[in-house]
């Protein structure tokens, strides 16, 4: 019988750093944790912004009351919204409607000068007010005394209403619950009137007209508060 070969045991041996897998593995492994770092910080890339608190209404003064500090992530479109890292900037206005709980857009506050509305408070007919509340969106007619009849005494005559504003804000009424809105009767209310119609606003409540507020059907801007 002849003699079979006996295959010799080789001596494992430790890896080396020279060993291709493990370089390979250890690259693998870097990697991976690389890529779960970046990820884990841009989740949490957050930048302070302000939002409404309520809605906001062009033409009032933007305080800390009408805002709330939220954390966005926004990348590049941050330098578009109102920052919360420096604080509220002083003496802002609000110069677009902005929605309650939306982030305030950088076009929509600005400085006095730029402001498009002023709250202008008005003697108005009290029954057209009774049904009005902060936010209520309404047209305004004004009703201007008529030119006396020479020789005439008495009451006086008015030249029918005419349509002055369309569309502006209730921004406050009265909080006296005793006006019961009955003839003749009038209430104040706070409404935004564009800046270039004031001035014949007040001229209107300077000769006596009569003022009287028509709620547009299914408008209702945002709440003040």
């Amino acid at each position: 019988m002849s003699d079979l070969p006996h295959p010799t045991a080789q001596r494992l041996r430790k890896p080396s750093w020279r060993d291709s897998r493990l370089l390979i593995g250890l690259l693998l492994v870097l990697a991976s944790t690389a890529i779960g770092a970046y990820a884990m910080s841009r989740a949490d890339d957050r930048v302070p912004m302000y939002a409404a608190k309520a809605g906001l209404m062009a033409g009032q003064p933007l305080t800390s009351e009408d805002v709330v500090r939220v954390d966005a992530q926004l990348g590049d479109a941050g330098r578009d919204y109102l920052s919360a890292e420096g604080g509220l900037p002083a003496q802002f206005f609000v110069l677009r409607e902005v929605r309650a709980g939306e982030l305030i857009p950088m076009s929509a506050v600005g400085p006095r000068d730029k402001a498009t509305a002023q709250p202008v408070t008005l003697q108005v007919d009290a029954t057209s007010a009774s049904t009005l509340q902060a936010g209520s969106v309404v047209d305004v007619y004004v009703n201007r005394p008529a030119a006396p009849v020479k020789g005439s005494v008495g009451s006086t005559d008015f030249a029918g209403p005419n349509l002055a504003l369309e569309g502006v804000t209730v921004v406050g009424l009265s909080q006296d619950d005793n006006v019961m809105g009955g003839a003749g009767d009038t209430r104040p209310v706070q409404v935004m009137v564009p800046k270039d119609k004031v001035q014949t606003l007040v001229g209107d409540v300077d000769l006596g007209a009569k003022i009287t507020l028509v709620a547009v059907p299914g408008a209702v801007a945002p709440k003040t508060s």
